[in-house]
């Protein structure tokens, strides 16, 4: 079957004498060995949006690297008005390339596709629009190397994986700290895709498919959405492709040394793309092609795939529709959202794999024992996919979320999300539930910008306080609810407080001299017996506080009238 499909994706470029010159891609010029330079994908397109009605390539928002994001739309009636486009009952197909420009393969098949697509060589119906990124990661294109990616099979040289700040554009989705991401929010709001799909290049294990591909988890879209997903929408892709050539399995995210003994499925949480596009109910997939294939071989089944996503999307038009409505309805009155999901390992599916037997043998580097595949050694087998999970970690809506004015970087996020907002018209005092971190563990280590929070705990109260004119009022009966749920909740895993952006409410602003708080304190305790009692039972419990005068002296000012009332206070406040 490999050589088949390498013999077929060869094949696939003898077509070009047959496309004018002008409009052959550097990839087919140079037989699948190299791919677009970032102006030379750009300039392509808008070739294409010259030539044809169909086709118009929009600037959009910034990017860290000085250059426009671009969104590339074909609709065969050049309609490019998406407000319009919903009301005329299309599907949109949203299509990210080069989040990762060492991954080119999305890149180079996108643009042949909207071609082939424009010339009449392939079709379009009339019931679906494509919205096309050319390239996501501009700055990681532009910093091109033959270097990167050392154990690719091809092309020849392609970009970087960071951007123009060094971040990793697909763990940027809701700290959005790249104008990348801002504008990819404007991008998708915009569009609002029934279906969206990002083009990777997958490493890891070595096995005979072509393409995993990764869905959304099931569960986590869940809902009539996710039992679709599930039983209907990827197995029909998985269809479609078996009818030209390729046999999909799910991304291999296996747990062993080898893929042999199964794998769980990929839960990808909302700061991954597919993971973000979840919150906002739309179909979500990374396809993954495999970075020891010949280059052509993997651009060809990437090509295909999205034909594919164009079939089913078609096909299934009103279902896909029927059921996003549906959701986008029950989510406005959902009453209860998790926060985090957990694989069940006691149940799975089973799936065809074909790889290769695996072995070890001597490393010629340290003379230990190495890993290594062996091709000669093809095998196929039945392995378990563990592709359920469990919903935890609860949480009940509130009525509304307010947001004080002055933490304009986490509402500046929320307005680039389209979600609805107001502000408050005048000084106003309200009883709210707030909370009060009570622990958390930060990481030793930054990851992308950021030492994030986890295992976040908090104490509920209620509380009368005073907002101030412009401050934000947040409802919670709209479209966004699940994404505030997510962002706002400190317990979440990617939440704004996971992520870094209360981090100024972690430590003290206010404080005591000692030695003066010291007959202060006395006083307090003198009026306040019931303080005096607790400290008096702390101390006869713990040796180490006992022995502590300022850890005591400390423990007075906490629990006093003249402690910083903002101190460990979420400053986010719901309203019940």
């Amino acid at each position: 079957m490999r050589k088949l499909l390498i013999v077929a994706a060869c094949s696939w470029l003898l077509y070009l004498p047959s496309v004018a010159q002008d409009l052959a891609t550097r990839f087919e010029r140079t037989q699948g060995r190299e791919t677009a330079t970032y102006n030379e994908c750009i300039d392509y397109y808008r070739r294409l949006d010259q030539r044809f009605p169909q086709i118009k390539l929009l600037a959009m928002g910034p990017t860290d690297a000085g250059y426009p994001l671009h969104l590339a739309v074909f609709s065969n009636q050049g309609v490019f008005d998406f407000k319009q486009l919903h009301r005329q009952n299309k599907r949109i197909i949203l299509i990210n390339n080069g989040i990762h420009p060492g991954e080119p393969d999305g890149i180079d098949a996108s643009m042949m596709l909207l071609r082939d697509l424009a010339q009449g060589k392939k079709h379009l119906p009339d019931n679906v629009v494509l919205a096309v990124i050319p390239v996501y990661n501009i700055g990681g294109a532009l910093n091109r190397s033959p270097n990167y990616r050392v154990d690719q099979n091809g092309p020849d040289a392609f970009g970087s994986r960071g951007n123009g700040q060094n971040l990793d554009l697909n763990r940027d989705f809701i700290k959005t700290d790249s104008k990348n991401a801002r504008s990819f929010q404007q991008i998708y709001q915009l569009t609002d895709p029934d279906v969206f799909v990002d083009n990777h290049v997958s490493n890891g294990a070595d096995y005979q498919h072509v393409m995993t591909l990764l869905c959304t988890q099931h569960n986590e879209l869940g809902g009539v959405m996710g039992d679709y997903l599930n039983k209907e929408f990827e197995p029909g892709l998985y269809k479609l492709m078996k009818a030209r050539g390729y046999d999909l399995v799910p991304y291999v995210n296996h747990f062993g040394e080898t893929p042999d003994s199964g794998w769980t499925e990929y839960t990808d949480g909302p700061r991954y793309s597919s993971g973000y596009t979840t919150l906002f109910h739309t179909f979500g997939f990374v396809p993954e092609t495999h970075m020891l294939k010949p280059y052509p071989q993997r651009v060809k089944a990437t090509y295909a795939l999205m034909e594919c996503f164009i079939q089913f999307v078609s096909e299934h038009s009103a279902t896909i529709k029927a059921l996003r409505d549906q959701t986008k309805a029950a989510v406005k009155t959902q009453t209860r959202f998790p926060l985090e999901w957990t694989t069940d390992m006691s149940r799975h599916s089973t799936i065809t794999f074909k790889g290769y037997k695996a072995g070890h043998k001597p490393s010629e580097i340290s003379g230990l024992p190495r890993l290594y595949y062996d091709r000669s050694q093809p095998y196929e087998r039945q392995i378990p996919f563990y592709n359920f999970a469990e919903p935890g970690n609860f949480v009940q809506k509130p009525a509304a979320y307010i947001i004080p004015q002055g933490w304009w970087p986490v509402i500046d996020r929320l307005k680039h999300t389209s979600v609805i907002m107001r502000r408050l018209p005048a000084d106003t005092t309200l009883t709210v539930e707030v909370y009060h971190i009570t622990s958390y563990k930060t990481a030793t280590r930054p990851f992308e910008k950021h030492y994030l929070h986890s295992q976040v705990k908090v104490a509920a109260t209620q509380e009368k306080m005073t907002f101030r004119k412009g401050d934000y009022y947040i409802p919670m009966n709209q479209n966004a609810n699940r994404y505030l749920v997510e962002t706002l909740e400190p317990m979440g895993g990617d939440s704004f407080f996971a992520w870094n952006f209360f981090d100024a409410i972690l430590t003290p602003k206010e404080g005591y001299s000692a030695y003066a708080f010291e007959d202060t304190a006395a006083e307090y305790l003198r009026r306040h017996p019931e303080l005096k009692a607790e400290l008096e039972k702390r101390r006869s419990t713990d040796t180490a506080f006992a022995h502590n005068a300022h850890a005591q002296l400390d423990f007075v000012y906490e629990h006093s009238q003249y402690a910083e009332p903002g101190y460990m206070r979420y400053p986010v406040y719901r309203v019940l």
